[in-house]
């Protein structure tokens, strides 16, 4: 006779793959790191394979593990609808949310992981664009959160505060070159002004060689050695480096992060989602 699936085995698994590392899970699990582990182990003998590959700094599913994955996530679903359409019946409606493109790869798996997880029945409508333009977005209603890049001049709160850092490919080396050439956001990003404000104090001669209001053209541009850039070091992605003094670049100051509510947005379900962003934003780890 075939065993039961543990449920709570199944939440742990699916959270450590998509944190990928156990530590960065066991806050969001309420476990500690050791527990999760063994959580992780009862599992695997449970279904007789790994489902995990331990890497020193990170986890990634076997292949195996990814087929079960998705398995687990679609038992999960079913198992919060069920449970959620009987207890809690009220927590129903659409979330509009705004979040950059460049952190959206990186805050919203967590995110919408808690809101399928707690609040089955709650609509999430995805708004991915810079900071510049949900801001005024905000303002006009036309959406109810946004995760927000912070300007200094801008009086809200901060949750979060992230590295900005200096990416290139190592196999150009862009930043040997005079003047500097630098692929850049459009005007009105926090992260344009930082690069400018640091290499300004610096006294580094630099030129625009790309211009991009989204997270793709930039790393395309540092990935073929047209440019240098700066990024949150949660944007980074795997195929380029992060620089710094050692290749004499300046330094940069943090982003900051911050959330945003429209003064149209009320229910339920931005309740939940508001709730849960200013308890956990600055707890979201890779």
């Amino acid at each position: 006779m075939a065993h039961p699936l543990d449920l709570d085995l199944l939440r742990s698994f699916v959270t450590v793959v998509e944190c990928r590392s156990l530590s960065a899970a066991a806050p969001r699990i309420g476990r500690s790191q050791s527990a999760v582990s063994m959580q992780i182990q009862r599992l695997e003998e449970s279904v007789g394979r790994p489902l995990l590959v331990r890497h020193p700094r990170s986890v990634v599913p076997t292949p195996a593990g990814a087929d079960f994955l998705v398995q687990a996530r679609r038992l999960l679903h079913v198992s919060d609808e069920v449970w959620a359409s009987v207890t809690q019946p009220e927590e129903r409606g659409c979330v509009r949310l705004g979040v950059p493109d460049d952190y959206a790869g990186f805050l919203l798996p967590p995110i919408l992981s808690h809101v399928a997880a707690h609040h089955p029945l709650v609509t999430v409508e995805l708004v991915c664009e810079p900071s510049v333009r949900l801001v005024p977005a905000i303002g006009a209603g036309r959406i109810d959160l946004a995760i927000v890049t912070r300007l200094p001049e801008q009086p809200y709160p901060v949750l979060r505060r992230e590295p900005l850092v200096w990416v290139a490919s190592r196999a150009h080396e862009a930043w040997t070159r005079d003047p500097l050439p630098v692929a850049l956001f459009e005007p009105g990003c926090a992260a344009r002004s930082g690069v400018l404000h640091a290499l300004g104090e610096a006294g580094r001669p630099y030129r625009c060689a790309c211009f991009s209001a989204g997270l793709p053209g930039l790393v395309a541009a540092v990935q073929a050695g047209l440019a240098v850039a700066a990024l949150a070091r949660c944007s980074v992605p795997p195929s380029i480096d992060i620089i710094g003094e050692a290749e004499a670049m300046p330094p940069l100051d943090h982003l900051e992060f911050s959330l945003l509510r429209s003064h149209a947005a009320d229910g339920a379900a931005v309740e939940c989602m508001d709730d849960f962003l200013r308890a956990n934003l600055a707890l979201i780890a890779l």
